[in-house]
């Protein structure tokens, strides 16, 4: 069986507004404006855009626009916006910022360069290991593998051997230490 791919929700409206956010953040302390223009802006959207209920929770914020709100820190965001909102047929709101500073658009065309070249090296690893497992699977003749068996064989057995006769000395030399110790014993 094939697994389809969900289908992409399709636009059915999309805005371009100013918003106005300096009447909002007034009505908070300073260290809360950021904050309170965020959720201005969604009120604002929720609004125009004809959310159901007006659910906060399915305006979704492009980070750039996150970004550009609190860029001059929470207790100095812009009194005004202008954005760009999309409503899908699931019912969720996308907000994107309209004048993308152009610091921004460098970064942005930097991480999709870095993106592409990643896709390209993987791709190019990932067909190196295919042509390697194409190769692999021609299997050795069964002489070859005999012999290689009987080899390894004769390793383990003269491997044994040597072990067997490194242990031997070493019981002959330790005895022999131990009857040297006693005899300066019985001297003094």
């Amino acid at each position: 069986m094939v697994k389809k791919k969900p289908a992409e929700p399709k636009i059915i409206l999309e805005r371009e507004y100013i918003v106005p956010l300096r009447k909002e953040w007034l009505k908070v302390p300073k260290y809360k404006r950021a904050n309170k223009a965020v959720k201005a802006l969604k009120q604002f959207i929720a609004r125009h855009m004809k959310v159901y209920d007006r659910d906060l929770r399915k305006i979704k914020v492009e980070i750039d626009l996150n970004n550009e709100m609190r860029f001059r820190g929470m207790k100095k965001p812009p009194a005004k916006i202008k954005v760009k909102a999309k409503k899908f047929d699931d019912g969720i709101v996308k907000v994107e910022l309209v004048d993308i500073p152009a610091n921004i658009k460098f970064k942005r065309l930097k991480e999709e360069k870095k993106k592409a070249e990643f896709d390209k090296k993987a791709k190019a690893k990932e067909a190196e290991k295919k042509e390697a497992k194409e190769i692999k699977p021609e299997e050795p003749k069964k002489e070859e593998t005999e012999e290689a068996k009987e080899k390894e064989a004769a390793s383990k057995d003269e491997t044994l051997k040597l072990a067997k006769e490194q242990a031997k000395e070493i019981k002959h030399v330790a005895k022999d230490k131990k009857v040297q110790i006693q005899r300066k014993a019985l001297a003094k």
